[in-house]
């Protein structure tokens, strides 16, 4: 007789966590795992709503794993945390340049003392029991000058919460085998639990499915999850009639910015008529359908910045201090800056930390609005300009042609629109100078000026902001990675990244991605560098201009092919930089190419 398979439920407080738990789960041919992604009572309402009688155990982590005791019968493993674990987050924070603390429950701290002990390593240690007492530890060290913590999934969570940049202590394999074996030996014992409440198996189906069972005078006999909305109960209420007593109906319903695909049909049971139905509820994306024009709100600004580089790895810098004084005041913003560096971001900064975060947030990307689109902005009664209280980004700003800037500056100044709405603008530019008529605009309405600096400029914060950014990867991607070895990570700094933060967070992602050791080694940055720099924008890479044995024709063709790269092949703006001609900078070029060609045609001789 085959042995029947375990299956084990996962709950991971990280979507890290949820790949490794996968990868691990491949070493027992005995056992079947489901895994999802929640944390606390994210982790917990997800039990709360899987269909009983599904799994023989489950398997979660830290305070995840004590909430799940609570809802539950079923048996829990709890993923223990080792000490190498914990010597390995403190490892990556090493590479931090400012004050930092351990801060956790016992299981992280108790291991943590030990081996700051033997390693003599001088790092404050707090231990907490509590979600509020953590809060309150948090909140004592930022006033203290803390910028960073390492701790558990709640530590961390809250730190990111109060602007502070944290590492996880996160789970390595080592800990999720221990616990797979664990579960399985309990699930042995407890398979029969499987067998219990057929009925309610039959009904709930598809484990994804959600479900509302009603009686035949319409109560509310059985559902999934516990507490359905009271109006789709009205509407449920209402088609019962409607139900054909052989096959099922099949038939949609929105409310606000979901919508719920809704499948009915009758059962009966003890001779009773029940009404069953199974639905889905998706969300409705909230956007225009005007080329260019997209409308956010609070929470989907909050995720898109929280996931974000700039927000993982303290990208803000300097900024992070100005940045509430400016979102206080109405004024408008010109934002200015290189490609990639975080414009954007910035922008919606400016809006959550404002008094007008609860109201709309529209994106007007110059660069992508169409005619349709430009009119619907300056002459529909709909349009955001007519709005009051809300906030408006007009991005690549340098995109939008001269004309349509003079009738939005004429709209702007005609209508008041400062007074009613936030204006943000941002415009890509090189060293800090604007287009002429891109910097009379900002006069005419008084903009308030931030310019981002590129990454080449804080080459010093580097390993900071990589070691920051690899601690998020190694959640994201399930790794354990510890950081880089020390020509990594010079290599990585003396890179001129002219497409600034967004190049340098593809190039991390793309090493840690591919990295099968404990750190990312010289031999990867250095053949991934020399790839970056001959597809950028086709410009090859060029030798130092300081190299011996040049001549004063070779040391000016170098300097011009580095200026090229730095603006991503634009060569009027390379021009604007060296203060020479585009006529001068294509003669140098043209020269350049004349020796290659003439290589090439020797070869195809």
């Amino acid at each position: 007789m085959t042995r029947a398979k375990a299956r084990v439920l996962g709950i991971a407080p990280y979507e890290g966590m949820k790949l490794a738990m996968e990868r691990a789960a491949e070493a027992y041919p005995g056992l079947l795992l489901d895994v999802h992604t929640g944390d606390l009572e994210e982790g917990a309402d997800i039990v709360r709503n899987t269909p009983p009688g599904i799994y023989d155990c489950i398997v979660s982590r830290g305070g995840t794993a004590q909430l799940i005791r609570q809802v539950t019968d079923i048996p829990v493993v709890e993923i223990q945390l080792s000490v190498y674990d914990v010597l390995r987050a403190i490892k990556l924070a090493g590479s931090y340049s400012d004050l930092y603390a351990v801060v956790g429950f016992p299981s992280i701290t108790e291991p943590a003392h030990t081996l700051c002990d033997l390693l003599r390593y001088n790092v404050d240690i707090l231990t907490v029991h509590s979600a509020e007492e953590a809060a309150e530890t948090l909140e004592r060290l930022k006033q203290g000058g803390y910028r960073m913590v390492v701790g558990d999934m709640v530590t961390h969570t809250l730190a990111r919460g109060m602007g502070l940049d944290a590492f996880l202590v996160t789970s390595g394999a080592e800990a999720l085998h221990t616990a797979f074996e664990q579960a399985l030996t309990i699930s042995a014992r407890s398979r029969a639990l499987r067998q219990e409440n057929l009925f309610l198996r039959s009904v709930t189906g598809d484990e994804n499915d959600r479900v509302i069972v009603l009686d035949g005078e319409g109560g509310l006999f059985y559902a999934l999850p516990d507490h359905p909305p009271t109006a789709l109960l009205e509407v449920l209420r209402a088609k019962t009639g409607e139900i054909p007593p052989e096959t099922s109906l099949k038939f949609y319903y929105n409310e606000q910015d979901l919508l719920y695909t809704i499948t009915a049909r009758i059962l009966s049971m003890g001779g009773e008529r029940y009404y069953l139905f199974r639905y889905l509820a998706a969300q409705i994306p909230l956007r225009s359908n005007k080329s260019g024009l997209r409308f956010f709100n609070k929470s989907e600004c909050e995720h898109l910045f929280l996931g974000s580089f700039y927000s993982v790895s303290g990208a803000m810098g300097e900024m992070e201090a100005i940045l509430p004084s400016i979102a206080a005041i109405r004024q408008p913003v010109m934002i200015l800056g290189e490609t990639g560096t975080g414009k954007e971001q910035i922008a919606r900064v400016l809006y959550l930390r404002g008094p007008l975060c609860n109201r709309p947030f529209v994106v007007a990307d110059c660069a992508l609005m169409n005619d349709k689109s430009w009119d619907f902005l300056l002459n529909h009664y709909n349009s955001p300009l007519n709005d009051t209280d809300g906030t408006i980004y007009f991005q690549n700003f340098e995109s939008m042609p001269d004309q349509r800037r003079l009738e939005l500056l004429s709209v702007i100044l005609e209508t008041g629109l400062p007074k009613r709405e936030r204006l943000i603008f941002s415009c890509t530019c090189y060293d800090g100078a604007p287009p002429d008529t891109t910097r009379l605009f900002s006069m005419k309405l008084g903009c308030l000026v931030l310019r981002l600096p590129p990454l080449r400029s804080r080459s010093d914060e580097i390993p900071s902001l990589a070691s920051l950014y690899l601690a998020s990867l190694n959640l994201e991607l399930g790794k354990q990675i510890s950081g880089f070895d020390p020509r990594a990570m010079e290599l990585l700094t003396r890179y001129e990244w002219p497409n600034n933060y967004t190049q340098f967070k593809g190039v991390l992602y793309e090493l840690a991605a591919l990295t099968t050791s404990s750190y990312i080694r010289s031999s990867a940055v250095a053949e991934l560098l020399t790839r970056e720099r001959s597809l950028n924008r086709g410009v090859p890479p060029r030798p130092d201009a300081a190299a011996q044995g040049q001549t004063l024709d070779e040391i000016i063709r170098s300097a011009i092919w580095q200026a090229v790269s730095a603006n991503n092949g634009n060569q009027t703006a390379a021009a604007r930089q060296l203060g020479i001609s585009r006529t001068t900078m294509w003669r140098y070029l043209k020269q350049e190419d004349k020796p290659a060609k003439a290589a090439g045609k020797r070869a195809e001789q």
